[in-house]
């Protein structure tokens, strides 16, 4: 997924001692649906869980844009989701 940082939260670690960093990116594009263009917006709460990709993601700029990968998780109280980011651009 192509997104903005627009968000980064501060370097926590987790209860098994790996570094983790909270997110929220931005994905804007525009997408065809049933012949008509159609604009998608969208803001999406990440997380990054690791040595190497944390390290990469705290040396990103707020604004900058680059290509995330990952997975889909539910948020602990299983509201919502958010993206595990695995690698980046």
């Amino acid at each position: 997924m192509t997104a903005t940082l627009v968000e980064r939260a501060a370097l926590r670690f987790t209860p098994a001692g790996l570094p983790a960093l909270d997110l929220v990116l931005r994905h804007e594009s525009q997408v065809t649906q049933d012949g008509q263009p159609r604009k998608v917006s969208l803001d999406i709460k990440a997380r990054a869980i690791g040595a190497e990709i944390t390290q990469r993601l705290a040396g990103l700029d707020l604004g900058s844009e680059h290509g995330f990968s990952g997975f889909l998780g539910s948020q602990r109280n299983g509201r919502g989701i958010v993206f595990h980011v695995t690698e980046l651009d």
